[in-house]
């Protein structure tokens, strides 16, 4: 499971011109779900996110998490961030999980982050979407949680 956490001053996700989602400061996240993930790398990709030591504390170091902060936590599903582009001109989508399990993680993953954190908003699975953000460093990150050894090797298969 890939995590690519953006520290925002704000973020918004907006579905058919309707937003569906909106933080003020906090993280952005883009959450893509790899072809054998489960629920043990999400809930550690999920537990990093909410520890994940990216803003200043009084000293201008970064180390403050977002629980610290008390910051908002918006997931958006995005599922090119798997994509195989290691070669040619146009992305191969085959490491990223089918659309049902990519679903159900996702929607795990928002159901525990609501259940640890107190603001978290969430896009929605399928959907076209328009992200707007104020990105904050800017200071982006790549988080990610390996599917299991096995599930790998028959991924790349």
């Amino acid at each position: 499971m890939i995590g690519l956490l953006q520290r925002v001053s704000e973020a918004a996700v907006r579905v058919e011109g309707e937003s569906v989602g909106a933080i003020g400061r906090g993280l952005l996240v883009l959450l893509g779900v790899e072809r054998g993930d489960r629920e043990e790398q999400a809930d550690r990709l999920l537990e990093r996110l909410l520890g994940y030591r990216v803003f200043a504390d009084t000293a201008g170091k970064m180390n403050l998490s977002l629980r610290d902060i008390g910051g908002g936590l918006l997931l958006v599903p995005q599922f090119t961030l798997p994509a195989d582009t290691r070669k040619g001109n146009r992305p191969g989508f085959t490491p990223a999980a089918p659309p049902v399990e990519g679903r159900r993680l996702f929607d795990y993953v928002v159901a525990r982050a609501r259940a640890a954190h107190p603001v978290v908003a969430s896009g929605v699975f399928g959907a076209e979407m328009q992200v707007a953000l104020i990105n904050d460093g800017p200071v982006t990150f790549w988080l990610q949680q390996p599917p299991q050894q096995g599930d790998t090797l028959q991924r790349l298969q």
